[in-house]
């Protein structure tokens, strides 16, 4: 069963998916939030093209674990989701996430425009993993 990881963002969202045996998150693409319709009829046709069970979406909380004005804009964008998918959508925190992509770039020594267009990508990698990783240790 594939399941698909968002990084919800103003400017771009990233997009993972999970290999067919739910183990492992690899980061697919990055979508440019243009018109927001065409958002959302690329994230269904990516369901659709690899028949994507569940979907789990970064949920920006504060450091304190209340819920901000990012975390309130990432829900209405889930609401107006669901309206465009039955798949079963899971909000999972993804508090440092956006750190952890950054630092692996640094580490890779990606820079410049490429590292503009792969961040929210990689923090849907991380997103997708963390939810795998806490499902496989249940």
């Amino acid at each position: 069963m594939r399941i698909m990881g968002i990084d919800y963002g103003d400017s771009r969202i990233g997009i993972a998916i999970s290999d067919p045996m739910g183990w492992t998150a690899q980061g697919l693409e990055t979508i440019a939030v243009k018109k927001l319709d065409k958002v959302y009829d690329r994230i269904v046709e990516l369901i659709i093209q690899y028949d994507v069970k569940k979907i789990v979406v970064g949920f920006p909380k504060n450091m304190n674990g209340t819920v901000g004005p990012r975390g309130e804009l990432t829900m209405k964008f889930v609401d107006r989701l669901k309206q465009k998918t039955d798949v079963e959508i899971i909000m999972w925190d993804e508090r440092l996430t956006t750190v952890a992509a950054h630092k692996i770039l640094n580490e890779t020594n990606v820079r410049g425009k490429k590292r503009k267009h792969v961040v929210d990508t990689v923090a849907a990698g991380y997103i997708l993993q963390g939810y795998l990783d806490s499902v496989r240790n249940v």
